[in-house]
Protein backbone atom coordinates (compact mmCIF):
# COMPACT_ATOMS: atom_id res chain seq x y z
CA UNK A 1 0.00 0.00 0.00
CA UNK A 2 1.04 3.57 -0.71
CA UNK A 3 -0.10 6.80 0.91
CA UNK A 4 -1.23 10.11 -0.60
CA UNK A 5 -2.34 13.30 1.16
CA UNK A 6 -4.47 16.09 -0.29
CA UNK A 7 -5.93 19.38 0.94
CA UNK A 8 -8.91 20.60 -1.07
CA UNK A 9 -11.17 22.54 1.27
CA UNK A 10 -13.42 20.98 3.89
CA UNK A 11 -12.17 17.45 4.34
CA UNK A 12 -15.61 15.81 4.61
CA UNK A 13 -16.52 15.98 0.94
CA UNK A 14 -12.98 15.36 -0.25
CA UNK A 15 -12.79 12.18 1.79
CA UNK A 16 -16.11 11.00 0.35
CA UNK A 17 -14.77 11.47 -3.21
CA UNK A 18 -11.67 9.35 -2.53
CA UNK A 19 -13.52 6.62 -0.61
CA UNK A 20 -15.49 5.76 -3.77
CA UNK A 21 -12.40 4.87 -5.81
CA UNK A 22 -11.55 1.26 -6.59
CA UNK A 23 -8.06 0.63 -5.26
CA UNK A 24 -8.40 2.95 -2.26
CA UNK A 25 -8.26 0.76 0.82
CA UNK A 26 -8.63 3.40 3.54
CA UNK A 27 -9.02 7.12 4.11
CA UNK A 28 -8.78 9.36 7.11
CA UNK A 29 -9.14 13.08 7.61
CA UNK A 30 -6.76 15.21 9.60
CA UNK A 31 -4.34 18.10 9.65
CA UNK A 32 -0.98 18.69 7.96
CA UNK A 33 1.31 21.53 7.04
CA UNK A 34 1.34 23.52 10.24
CA UNK A 35 3.52 24.22 13.23
CA UNK A 36 1.39 23.18 16.22
CA UNK A 37 2.05 19.69 17.51
CA UNK A 38 -1.11 17.54 17.58
CA UNK A 39 -3.62 20.27 16.77
CA UNK A 40 -7.33 19.84 17.35
CA UNK A 41 -10.10 20.89 15.00
CA UNK A 42 -10.71 23.97 17.14
CA UNK A 43 -6.99 24.87 17.00
CA UNK A 44 -6.92 24.56 13.20
CA UNK A 45 -10.10 26.62 12.82
CA UNK A 46 -8.37 29.61 14.42
CA UNK A 47 -6.10 29.85 11.38
CA UNK A 48 -3.13 30.21 13.75
CA UNK A 49 -1.62 26.72 13.43
CA UNK A 50 -0.80 26.82 9.72
CA UNK A 51 -2.42 23.43 9.14
CA UNK A 52 -4.62 22.46 6.23
CA UNK A 53 -7.58 20.13 6.50
CA UNK A 54 -6.41 17.06 4.57
CA UNK A 55 -7.45 13.62 3.47
CA UNK A 56 -4.90 10.86 3.77
CA UNK A 57 -5.49 8.05 1.30
CA UNK A 58 -4.10 4.52 1.46
CA UNK A 59 -4.16 2.93 -1.95
CA UNK A 60 -2.95 -0.09 -3.86
CA UNK A 61 -0.74 1.18 -6.72
CA UNK A 62 -1.43 -2.06 -8.63
CA UNK A 63 -5.13 -1.10 -8.77
CA UNK A 64 -5.07 2.70 -8.91
CA UNK A 65 -2.23 5.05 -9.77
CA UNK A 66 -1.19 8.22 -8.00
CA UNK A 67 -2.02 10.02 -11.27
CA UNK A 68 -5.60 8.74 -11.04
CA UNK A 69 -5.79 10.04 -7.47
CA UNK A 70 -4.55 13.39 -8.77
CA UNK A 71 -7.39 13.42 -11.32
CA UNK A 72 -9.90 13.02 -8.47
CA UNK A 73 -8.13 15.73 -6.47
CA UNK A 74 -8.38 18.25 -9.33
CA UNK A 75 -12.03 17.39 -10.01
CA UNK A 76 -13.30 17.59 -6.41
CA UNK A 77 -12.45 21.26 -5.81
CA UNK A 78 -11.54 24.57 -7.43
CA UNK A 79 -7.73 24.82 -7.40
CA UNK A 80 -7.84 28.52 -8.29
CA UNK A 81 -9.37 29.59 -4.98
CA UNK A 82 -6.71 30.80 -2.55
CA UNK A 83 -7.40 29.74 1.04
CA UNK A 84 -11.05 28.92 0.44
CA UNK A 85 -13.51 26.54 -1.12
CA UNK A 86 -17.08 27.68 -1.56
CA UNK A 87 -18.31 29.30 1.64
CA UNK A 88 -15.36 28.02 3.70
CA UNK A 89 -12.41 30.37 3.97
CA UNK A 90 -9.08 30.41 5.79
CA UNK A 91 -5.67 28.88 5.27
CA UNK A 92 -6.95 25.55 6.61
CA UNK A 93 -9.02 25.23 3.41
CA UNK A 94 -6.11 25.77 1.02
CA UNK A 95 -5.51 23.58 -2.00
CA UNK A 96 -2.42 21.40 -1.50
CA UNK A 97 -0.76 18.18 -2.54
CA UNK A 98 1.51 16.83 0.20
CA UNK A 99 3.88 14.41 -1.52
CA UNK A 100 5.40 11.37 0.19
CA UNK A 101 8.11 10.60 -2.39
CA UNK A 102 10.08 12.15 -5.21
CA UNK A 103 7.89 10.24 -7.66
CA UNK A 104 4.74 11.79 -6.18
CA UNK A 105 6.34 15.23 -6.29
CA UNK A 106 7.19 14.82 -9.99
CA UNK A 107 3.75 13.42 -10.83
CA UNK A 108 2.06 16.31 -8.99
CA UNK A 109 4.21 18.91 -10.78
CA UNK A 110 3.49 17.30 -14.16
CA UNK A 111 -0.23 17.08 -13.41
CA UNK A 112 -0.40 20.73 -12.31
CA UNK A 113 1.41 21.87 -15.47
CA UNK A 114 -0.97 19.83 -17.62
CA UNK A 115 -4.00 21.34 -15.86
CA UNK A 116 -2.66 24.85 -16.38
CA UNK A 117 -2.34 24.16 -20.11
CA UNK A 118 -5.99 23.12 -20.52
CA UNK A 119 -7.34 26.67 -20.35
CA UNK A 120 -10.16 25.27 -18.22
CA UNK A 121 -9.65 27.65 -15.32
CA UNK A 122 -10.44 31.35 -15.26
CA UNK A 123 -7.57 32.14 -12.93
CA UNK A 124 -4.19 30.70 -12.03
CA UNK A 125 -3.98 27.45 -10.11
CA UNK A 126 -2.82 28.21 -6.55
CA UNK A 127 -2.32 24.62 -5.38
CA UNK A 128 0.74 24.13 -3.17
CA UNK A 129 2.90 21.09 -3.82
CA UNK A 130 4.94 20.45 -0.68
CA UNK A 131 6.58 17.57 1.14
CA UNK A 132 4.33 15.75 3.57
CA UNK A 133 5.06 16.48 7.20
CA UNK A 134 3.59 15.28 10.45
CA UNK A 135 -0.03 14.18 10.13
CA UNK A 136 -2.52 14.51 12.96
CA UNK A 137 -5.66 12.48 12.49
CA UNK A 138 -8.82 14.49 13.14
CA UNK A 139 -11.29 13.74 15.87
CA UNK A 140 -13.41 10.63 15.38
CA UNK A 141 -16.62 12.54 14.61
CA UNK A 142 -14.95 13.92 11.45
CA UNK A 143 -14.03 10.49 10.04
CA UNK A 144 -16.35 9.34 7.23
CA UNK A 145 -18.60 12.21 8.25
CA UNK A 146 -20.98 12.03 5.29
CA UNK A 147 -21.51 8.30 5.80
CA UNK A 148 -22.25 8.85 9.50
CA UNK A 149 -24.67 11.68 8.80
CA UNK A 150 -26.44 10.13 5.81
CA UNK A 151 -30.16 10.53 6.30
CA UNK A 152 -29.79 12.56 9.50
CA UNK A 153 -30.13 16.27 10.10
CA UNK A 154 -27.94 17.24 12.98
CA UNK A 155 -25.79 20.04 14.32
CA UNK A 156 -22.13 19.16 14.68
CA UNK A 157 -21.51 21.56 17.56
Amino acid sequence: MDKATFGAGCFWGVEAAFRKLDGVSATSVGYMGGTTEKPTYHDVCTGQTGHAEVVQVEYDPDRISFEQLLDTFWECHDPTQLNRQGPDFGTQYRTAIFFHSDAQDQAAQTSLAAREQTGRYRGPIVTEIVAAGPYTIAEDYHQQYFEKMSGRRTQLF
